[in-house]
């Protein structure tokens, strides 16, 4: 893929494009249609090791104990206060583990596992030189999976989050999110996502699997598009949606990448202790703002305010081709759904959903 938009050089972004020359257009391909888009700065972990299941559940928030080849699911390390440390979206193909981080975070999270290694019988590596994560987005996601020889994968399947102080054995023994993956004929493996899907791939061959899906018509979009679909669909980012004293409940991350009832692992009980009293301490929040004031997007950790007093911070804000300016933020639970807030100088007002 050509670079064409450039994002903010300080940006963990930065590497891959903002978009392809038209960024409102780009949005109504993935909302209408279906596009590539160039993900490859995230980061891959590759896991082979015939003891790497059990040796993640152990140490991270999610059943990898139920995990199969051909599923993929998502993952927290937290804290030992309960903090979420690292963000993971996983990928099983029968003798590997491969994990997918934010852009910058491969190393740390590398290092946290070879520290946990012991005795198991396992060896992560660090794989972003010769991996690359690559997305497709859109209804139309079915046809350019075909153009890759793969035929229609299955929605992913997640259980229902159960109340506080459920029964024992209310929670099936298995990832709390399942994604579909599969091998490409071509190299590597696809795996089924809420925005579309994720392409695992040699890095010599991304321009192969661009030119494949361009040829076929499936453009490429840049991450603004990207980002603007996830923001309206409330998906939360490490490092944007999340600060040094974010719990998974705040973010919504307990139905994606946690599991209630599968044992200890480090930060388990402030997990549990949280989702018993039903109370996180703050809460995930889309925010319409007004764009009058300003049409500069606020910056991630922009203070969400009301009566002049910080009561959150702003995540990730974006131009949403039907919405407006649109942003993510982390404000506190007891903020009501019609409060009069503000982002910098412009009026800000929370979707109720």
């Amino acid at each position: 893929m050509i670079k064409v938009g450039a994002l903010d050089p300080g940006s963990p972004d930065a590497p891959v494009a903002a978009h392809y020359g038209d960024p409102l257009h780009e949005q109504r391909i993935l909302a209408t249609a279906v596009g590539l888009v160039d993900r490859s700065h995230r980061g891959v972990l590759a896991v082979p090791g015939e003891e790497r299941l059990g040796w993640l559940h152990n140490l991270t928030t999610q059943h990898f104990s139920g995990l199969r080849a051909g599923q993929g699911t998502e993952m927290l390390v937290l804290s030992p206060h309960g903090h979420v440390e690292h963000h993971a979206v996983v990928a099983e193909d029968g003798t590997t583990t491969w994990l997918d981080v934010e852009p910058g975070t491969a190393g740390e999270l590398l290092t946290f596992l070879e520290k946990m290694r012991f005795l198991t019988r396992v060896e992560p590596r660090d794989a972003s030189a010769d991996w690359a994560l690559l997305s497709l987005a859109g209804p139309g996601l079915a046809d350019a999976l075909a153009v890759l020889d793969v035929g229609v994968m299955a929605e992913p399947h997640a259980l229902p989050v159960p109340g506080p102080k459920f029964a024992a054995g209310a929670v099936p023994p298995r990832p709390t999110t399942v994604y579909e993956v599969r091998e490409l004929p071509a190299g590597g493996w696809v795996r089924r996502m809420p925005l579309g899907a994720d392409l695992l791939v040699p890095r010599s061959t991304v321009g192969e699997v661009t030119e494949r899906l361009a040829a076929a018509g499936v453009p490429a979009c840049g991450l603004w598009a990207y980002e603007a679909m996830r923001v309206a669909a409330r998906i939360p980012r490490l490092g944007f949606e999340t600060d040094h004293r974010t719990i998974p409940a705040e973010v919504g991350w307990t139905a994606a990448a946690v599991h209630l009832e599968k044992g200890c692992y480090r930060g388990q009980e402030t997990v549990a202790r949280v989702h018993n009293l039903g109370r996180p301490p703050r809460r995930l929040v889309l925010l319409h703002l007004d764009g009058v004031t300003t049409d500069q997007l606020p910056a991630t950790g922009t203070a969400v305010t009301q009566d002049g007093r910080a009561v959150g911070f702003v995540g990730t804000a974006v131009r949403h081709f039907e919405l407006g300016m649109i942003a993510l933020a982390v404000v506190k639970r007891n903020v009501p759904d019609d409060a009069r807030l503000f982002v910098g100088e412009s009026a800000a007002a929370i979707d109720p959903e």
